[in-house]
């Protein structure tokens, strides 16, 4: 049986900053190419600029060659499906609890 997640401010903050911008990145290209949401509609959505949709498209921001493991793949997708349909949430817990879980402490 494995330990109950618990929470750790710190731990919390070193995923946020190294996981976060890369989850985002991936987060916006889904919603553009695979949903169809416009970059100015998604960044409505999401209340960042249209600049920053387009960094984000464009790879200049939020990207990094290493893969995510597959348990934050689907914290992204849901995350897309929340933004995309306008219902749910994702939060920081849902991420780290996913990097725990794929080892990425």
């Amino acid at each position: 049986m494995t330990e109950p997640y618990s929470c750790d401010i710190m731990r919390c903050n070193t995923l946020a900053r190294r996981l976060l911008p890369q989850m985002r990145a991936e987060m916006v290209y889904r919603l553009v190419n695979e949903r169809g949401i416009s970059q100015s509609e998604a960044s409505k959505r999401l209340g960042i600029s249209r600049a920053a949709i387009s960094q984000y498209m464009s790879r200049k921001r939020g990207f990094n060659r290493e893969d995510l493991p597959d348990n934050l793949e689907s914290v992204i997708e849901r995350w897309v499906s929340a933004v995309a349909s306008g219902e749910g949430t994702i939060t920081i817990c849902d991420v780290c609890r996913s990097a725990d879980l794929a080892g990425k402490r």
